[in-house]
């Protein structure tokens, strides 16, 4: 390691979320297969001609490269790894993917068995496939690699009559986790179906 601390060079991962700091940068929350949920400061990613600027999209394969030591780090580059096109409920199911990952995953806690199940439910997603199966995998997925309980065998994820008592169940063992605080992307879609 250097004096400005540890580098880190095209760590497969995807943006979760990200909050304007300052007048031109974001703090990017971003989830690597190799290094777990990291937080990192794009600087002058809000600038109109920064190359990480349309690079940093929610829900896209990125290749990601950090330095620092400190609990927030330093972006250097972002490049596009490939595309999932998402629209409509789509969205709202890998918004609320996202929500669990920042909710319930440490900072720096490496899940590649997680990351691999979030990849493959955004394909699921992109594809037109159910959304049901695919987050109900991830559910469950997050709750066994996490150490929350699931020890049971892997269900038929896709069995249509199965899948609202699975619902059910992971659900129950999730909102055990989040110790009463709710999802927001819960209550949003609460409200778009009272429209």
């Amino acid at each position: 390691m250097s004096r400005r601390g540890a580098r880190v060079q095209d760590a497969a991962g995807y943006m979760l979320h990200a909050t304007p700091w300052r007048e031109t940068s974001l703090v990017v929350q971003a989830f690597s297969r190799e290094h777990g949920c990291v937080a990192l400061v794009a600087k002058g990613a809000k600038r109109p001609y920064s190359t990480l600027r349309p690079v940093l999209n929610a829900f896209q394969p990125l290749l990601l490269s950090w330095t620092g030591m400190g609990e927030v780090k330093t972006l250097t580059r972002a490049e596009s790894a490939g595309i999932h096109a998402l629209a409509g409920g789509a969205l709202m199911s890998a918004w609320y993917m996202n929500e669990l990952l920042l909710r319930l995953l440490p900072r720096e806690d490496p899940h590649p068995v997680l990351y691999d199940a979030y990849v493959e439910a955004l394909r699921q997603l992109a594809g037109g496939q159910r959304a049901a199966a695919a987050l109900r995998r991830f559910e469950w997925m997050l709750l066994r690699e996490t150490g929350y309980g699931v020890d049971e065998e892997e269900p038929d994820f896709g069995d249509a009559q199965r899948e609202p008592a699975l619902r059910a169940s992971l659900r129950e063992r999730l909102a055990d986790q989040l110790a009463g605080r709710p999802l927001a992307t819960r209550r949003v879609l609460m409200e778009l179906q009272r429209l």
